[in-house]
C-alpha cells in the first residue's frame, strides 16, 4: 500500500487522479484533516494500522513570504513532520518518497544547471526548513529518495498558471519579472513519474537508488516567458513587460537562477520527461 500525505495539493491531487492507471498498487489519500503530519504519535498509530510499502510525502509549508513571520510553522510541517515520517519509515520498512524544491540552492556564481551534489546555500525560512527536511529524510533513511522540484502547477489547487490566467483576462497590461530563470514543473508529470520510480523499486529493477533527485519539466525559461506562453496558448490579448526582481520586492529571497540538471533521475529510473512547453499544453486544455 501507498500512503500519500498531503493529499490534497497539487501532486497529491495528481497522484490521486492517476492511481486508477496503477492498478497493481492500493493507496490511502490523507490530507491534513485525516493525518497531523506534525504529530508524532498520529503517525505511529497510521503505520501501525496499515502496511505500507511506500509513503510519499507531498505536504509541506509552501507560503515562502508568510513563512518568513512563521518560522515554527514552517519548520514543523517542512522539517520536524518529515524526521516523525522518516522514523516510521524507517521502523516499519517503508520506502520513502520526499518531495522537496530549487529554493535550497542559491549560487551567484554557478551558471550551469545545478547537480545533486552541488553545495546548497538557502535564502531564508522556507528555503532553510526544506533543506533539514531534506537532510532528515537522507540521514534517517539510507534509501529515502528527495525529489528537488521548481515552479510547480497543475489543474488542481492555486498557482502562477492559474493566476495568469485569471489576470490576463481581467487587465490590459502585466508586469512579470524576467530576471528569474529556472524550468516549469507540471504536477502531472511528477505525479507519474513518482509512480512509475515506485513501479521500478516494487519490481526490484533498480538497486542503490537511495538519495536526492532533481526534478522538473525539460528546457529553460523565465516567468516573464512562462507567463507570456500561457497568454499565447490560451489566446488571451494583453501586454505584459518584463521586469527586474528588485522591481518587485518581496520578504523572502528567490533565486535567480534554480535550473536543475534531471539526468540522474532520467538515468536512474529511466524516465523521459517532457518540456515544459508540451506539459504546458497538456495542462492548458484542463483549465477554462
Amino acid at each position: 500500500m501507498i500512503l500519500v500525505t498531503g493529499a490534497n495539493g497539487q501532486v497529491g491531487s495528481e497522484l490521486r487522479f492517476l492511481a486508477s492507471q496503477f492498478p497493481d498498487f492500493q493507496f490511502l489519500f490523507v490530507g491534513s484533516q485525516e493525518l497531523d503530519i506534525a504529530n508524532e504519535s498520529a503517525i505511529q498509530n497510521i503505520f501501525e494500522q496499515h502496511n505500507f510499502e511506500y509513503c510519499v510525502n507531498c505536504a509541506a509549508y509552501t507560503a515562502v513570504d508568510k513563512a518568513e513571520e512563521d518560522e515554527n510553522k514552517a519548520r514543523l510541517v517542512n522539517a520536524t513532520a518529515v524526521d516523525y515520517l522518516a522514523k516510521a519509515c524507517k521502523k516499519h520498512y517503508t520506502q520513502l518518497i520526499h518531495i522537496s524544491t530549487d529554493y535550497v540552492y542559491h549560487s551567484e556564481t554557478i551558471n550551469r544547471p545545478y547537480r545533486e551534489d552541488d553545495a546548497t546555500n538557502p535564502q531564508g525560512v522556507y528555503a532553510a526548513t526544506k533543506l533539514e527536511g531534506d537532510l532528515t529524510a537522507t540521514q534517517t533513511l539510507d534509501n529515502a529518495i528527495v525529489l528537488r522540484t521548481s515552479w510547480v502547477y497543475s489543474s488542481f489547487g492555486n498557482n502562477f498558471v492559474k493566476t495568469m490566467i485569471h489576470l490576463g483576462r481581467k487587465l490590459d497590461n502585466l508586469r512579470v519579472i524576467y530576471d528569474q530563470i529556472g524550468t516549469p514543473t507540471y504536477a502531472r508529470d511528477l505525479a507519474f513519474a513518482i509512480l512509475k520510480i515506485i513501479e521500478k523499486i516494487d519490481k526490484k529493477e533498480v538497486e542503490n537508488y537511495g538519495g536526492i533527485y532533481h526534478f522538473s519539466n525539460e528546457g529553460v525559461t523565465s516567468w516573464y516567458d512562462f507567463a507570456l506562453a500561457i497568454f499565447e496558448i490560451k489566446h488571451i490579448d494583453i501586454e505584459v513587460a518584463p521586469i527586474e526582481t528588485k522591481d518587485y520586492p518581496t520578504p523572502a529571497k528567490r533565486p535567480h537562477f534554480s535550473l536543475m540538471n534531471k539526468s540522474k533521475v532520467c538515468s536512474t529510473f529511466d524516465l523521459t520527461i517532457p518540456h515544459w512547453r508540451t506539459a504546458l499544453i497538456n495542462c492548458l486544455t484542463l483549465l477554462d
